[in-house]
Formats: structure tokens, C-alpha cells, sequence
């Protein structure tokens, strides 16, 4: 679970505690990002890195975000990964028309430095086109189904691999025999 904004940073490592990702996941909010604006291709590239040497064979990347970008170039983010054969999917969640943000724990909208309202558009342009550098699919955000679906479908037909793990227990006697 890597979060992003301006720059990113991994929430979560891969895991398979789905209850500690849950949890995680409910703690993300527009603060948890120092750093505002939007750099897609930052995220990508963390993600990339994020990955273990374990994991060789079907490693794959979900985007999920409203496409509008400022910082960077994930168009050629999501080609690297696709060569390194990352699969890049990506969500679109907004509107193109474009919403107010809700910024803050009172329902503020958020503002720019000039005290005007920011409104954030869907951008579906780029996400196709990240999509399609990342030889993934693009899906937009409904309000019935969220887009996963299609995603999973997708992700169904990598190969499967198996991740070691290894449980021990270490004791540290504390009285005499």
C-alpha cells in the first residue's frame, strides 16, 4: 500500500495480514502526505522498488486516483515496469467535470495559496495511456462497482507464486535452573 502526493512512501509493505491492511488503509487521509500535489510516476517507481527479490514472476500495480498529474512523467514510469514485467493498472475516481476537494476534519474545501477553491478533474487521458504503457487496463471508479472487478480478473490469470515466511520463537531464560 504505497500512499502518494506530492512524493510517496509505502503505508504497508506486501503482506498477506489482511487485517493489518485493513486497518492501515482506514488511517490513510489527505494529511497523511506532507508534500501536496500529485506525482503518479513517484509512486509507480516506489512500488517498483517495493517489490521483493522473491517476487520474479507475477507482480502487478494498481493506480488508484483521479489521473490529474503535476510533478512527473508516470506515462514512462509505468513503461519501465512494464520491462521489468510489472503489469500497471490504474482506477480513475472522480468526475470529468471536476469536484471541490474536501480538505480537513471539518468539511473544508481546499484552496490554493490565493485563496481560491482547487478543483480536481478526471484525467482519463493519461490513465489509459499509463495503462497502456503498462500493458495493464484502465478501469473507471462507478458508483455501483468500484472497478476492481475487471482488475481481478485480470490478476487471476498471473501465476500464482508462494511466499516463504518464517515464524520462530526466540526465549531469553530469566531464572535458574
Amino acid at each position: 500500500l504505497i500512499v502518494f502526493a506530492g512524493n510517496s512512501f509505502v503505508q504497508l509493505p506486501i503482506t498477506t495480514d489482511y487485517v493489518s491492511a485493513k486497518m492501515f488503509l482506514n488511517s490513510i487521509s489527505t494529511e497523511s502526505v506532507p508534500v501536496q500535489g500529485t506525482a503518479m510516476g513517484d509512486a509507480i517507481n516506489t512500488a517498483i522498488r517495493s517489490f521483493s527479490a522473491q517476487s520474479e514472476k507475477s507482480r502487478a500495480i494498481i493506480v488508484i486516483t483521479d489521473g490529474e498529474n503535476h510533478e512527473d512523467d508516470p506515462v514512462e514510469a509505468a513503461r519501465q515496469a512494464a520491462e521489468m514485467g510489472i503489469r500497471v493498472f490504474t482506477i480513475g475516481v472522480g468526475s470529468p467535470e471536476g469536484k471541490p476537494i474536501p480538505y480537513g476534519p471539518n468539511g473544508d474545501l481546499m484552496k490554493d495559496k490565493d485563496g481560491n477553491i482547487v478543483v480536481t478533474k478526471l484525467n482519463e487521458k493519461i490513465l489509459e495511456e499509463v495503462a497502456a504503457a503498462g500493458n495493464g487496463a484502465y478501469v473507471r471508479a462507478g458508483n455501483a462497482e468500484f472497478g476492481l472487478n475487471p482488475i481481478i480478473d485480470d490478476l487471476r490469470q498471473l501465476q500464482e507464486q508462494q511466499f516463504k515466511s518464517v515464524v520462530f520463537e526466540d526465549f531469553e531464560e530469566q531464572y535458574m535452573y
